[in-house]
């Protein structure tokens, strides 16, 4: 009987084992893919982490607008950056680093490892052009010389308003649409006066955000010396006070060209003319600004130079003479006519 019973046991032990065989073989199966995909990993991880051999130089490499990685990684691999465009993208991917690249330019170089090329893309500074537009520009003046920008997009921007824009030196990446940037100017202006407006001199006899842009630009064209602007400022604040009328000449300019170069000395005529801008026959501001003025020109404005002053005139030096009185006004005239007539000006 024992013995039938340990013959029995027999055939259950063997399927055991089986299983237990089954189980081992499993596993090690398993433990053989894992560590061929660790190596296999663990080689791509190496190869995507490598520096290559190549030229040290940066090169300006530029991602679009909208580019996908499949781009990019094919864009890499054909300018020499990466060895491998499939490699790049499909570890890119398992880092789930997909969505990270930006729009821009970007300094990259050929000796670099994919995983610098692709901090490069995804982290680094894009390459930024500067755009300076000089004070005392009319709006339209400033969209012409968009143009001449070739790493700006051309979108056929519409002009802006008269004297909205703040001129400076803006930093601008490859790329950026015309109308971006003329955004982005707008927006600086009115965060500019908006701060100014707060600190302004309440006693001022300008009003409103509008009529202080329209008397800087005034003040922008008449000097072009910094440390004259409070003083121009100061004239004219005196004068909207006392009543009196403005008399700014680029005003008359304004009426007859909208603010392109006139080429010539302003007629007696044209003084007589009235416009919308002519402050030698409104007693007013001009109806709108004359052109884009400067930030100086903005403060000056809203914090003039206390002065006595009520008149000024060109003093031969760039600068001007300025005059409590009209005799005394009328004496640097003099002196200014006899200064044009010597340097043969009519």
């Amino acid at each position: 009987m024992a013995r039938k019973k340990k013959e029995s046991q027999k055939p259950a032990l063997a399927k055991r084992d089986k299983r237990l065989l089954s189980v081992i073989a499993f596993f090690a199966i398993i433990t053989i893919f894992v560590g061929l995909a660790v190596a296999g990993y663990a080689a791509i991880n190496y190869k995507y982490e490598r520096a290559q051999d190549g030229p040290s130089d940066q090169v300006a490499f530029t991602v679009p607008r909208g580019a996908g990685l499949s781009y990019i990684a094919q864009r890499l691999e054909s300018e020499g950056f990466v060895q491998n465009a499939f490699l790049f993208k499909a570890v890119t991917k398992l880092r789930g680093n997909e969505a990270n690249f930006k729009a821009g330019e970007f300094y990259l170089s050929k000796n670099m490892s994919m995983a610098a090329v692709y901090d490069g893309l995804a982290n680094g500074k894009a390459i930024l052009y500067p755009f300076t537009a000089a004070e005392g520009l009319t709006s339209a003046m400033i969209v012409r010389s968009l143009d001449g920008v070739p790493t700006l997009k051309d979108d056929n921007p519409s002009v802006p308003a008269e004297g909205s824009l703040l001129p400076e030196t803006y930093l601008t990446p490859r790329g950026m649409t015309q109308s971006q940037l003329l955004q982005k100017m707008a927006l600086a202006q009115k965060q500019l006066l908006d701060d100014a407006w707060e600190k302004r001199d309440l006693t001022i006899p300008v009003k409103t955000k509008e009529e202080a842009i329209i008397l800087a630009s005034v003040v922008e064209k008449e000097t072009g010396i910094g440390m004259e602007r409070g003083m121009v400022a100061g004239v004219f604040t005196n004068r909207l006070r006392q009543g009196m009328k403005l008399q700014s000449d680029p005003t008359i300019i304004y009426g007859i060209t909208q603010g392109e170069p006139l080429g010539r000395r302003i007629r007696r005529s044209e003084i007589d003319r009235l416009t919308d801008w002519n402050t030698y026959q409104i007693p007013a501001l001009p109806k709108t600004p004359i052109c884009n003025p400067g930030k100086d020109a903005i403060l000056a404005v809203l914090n003039p130079a206390e002065t006595d002053a009520l008149f000024f005139v060109a003093d031969g030096t760039g600068g001007h003479a300025f005059a409590k009185t009209l005799q005394e006004h009328e004496r640097n005239v003099a002196k200014w006519r006899k200064i044009q007539r010597e340097r043969g000006l009519r």
